[in-house]
């Protein structure tokens, strides 16, 4: 029996926990317009920096839906354990666009991509609001 437990223990100690087994999602690419930003496009025109955090990923992640929530003109559209899929829609014309964020917890960071659904040029709004979240989320989360 003891042998049994033993075996066990060792066992459970070398399985990966849940979140270290999830599968890294990876974002769909930006259109060549310049009205798409991502944590993982390649090219500076797109590319925006994923947020990195030291807290747990729950936190961060649970923080993350929180400042969502509050923020105006964007709307939760599915959430899961990894992923959340948002719309913000522009004040003036109600134009929609995209919002994905990713939590990779085993590397303690939480990449998005936000594109405009229609246009060719957004003038920053999706860098803003990608700049923004991430701003109030750091905010949060230093107080931590």
């Amino acid at each position: 029996m003891l042998r049994l437990i033993t075996l066990l223990t060792l066992l459970s100690m070398t399985l990966p926990s849940a979140a270290e087994s999830q599968p890294v999602k990876t974002l769909a690419p930006c259109p060549d317009s310049p009205n798409c930003v991502s944590s993982q496009a390649a090219d500076s025109g797109h590319h925006i920096e994923a947020l990195q955090f030291s807290v747990s990923a729950e936190m961060a992640w649970q923080q993350l839906l929180e400042i969502l929530k509050q923020s105006e003109r964007v709307s939760i559209t599915e959430t899961t354990e990894h992923s959340i899929r948002a719309q913000a829609r522009s004040q003036v014309f109600g134009f929609v666009d995209d919002i994905q964020f990713v939590l990779w917890p085993k590397q303690q960071q939480i990449h998005v991509r936000s594109a405009s659904r229609s246009g060719y040029w957004d003038m920053g709004v999706n860098r803003k609001r990608v700049e923004g979240v991430f701003q109030a989320l750091r905010i949060v989360l230093a107080k931590e």
